[in-house]
C-alpha cells in the first residue's frame, strides 16, 4: 500500500524491496527521491504508522524513525513538515 501511495503519479513505481531497504538503511534508492517526498508528505498518517509498525519486526521503531528523518533530509523536505512527523 505504501509503495502504491508513493508512486501513484510516477512512471516507475517504488518497489517493496526498495522501500524496506530505505527504511532499514536511511538511504534513498537512486531515482526514487520524489517517491519518498510524496510518501512522507502526503500518505495518510495511519499508513505511515502501519509501515513503521511492520518494520518493527526487523529493527527497533526508533531506528526506523531515525532513518525516516534521514530520508526526509536527503530528499529535501523542509524541516518540520510532512505527515511523517505525526507518527512519532
Amino acid at each position: 500500500m505504501a509503495c502504491v501511495s508513493a508512486g501513484v503519479s510516477f512512471k516507475k513505481q517504488l518497489t517493496p524491496d526498495e522501500l524496506i531497504d530505505a527504511l532499514l538503511s536511511g538511504k534513498v534508492p537512486a531515482g526514487k527521491q520524489a517517491h519518498f517526498i510524496v510518501l512522507l508528505e502526503e500518505a495518510p498518517v495511519v499508513l505511515l504508522k502501519g509501515l513503521v509498525g511492520q518494520m518493527g519486526g526487523w529493527v527497533k521503531r526508533r531506528k526506523v524513525m531515525t532513518n525516516i528523518a534521514s530520508i526526509a533530509r536527503k530528499v529535501g523536505l523542509p524541516e518540520g513538515t510532512g505527515n511523517w512527523l505525526k507518527i512519532a
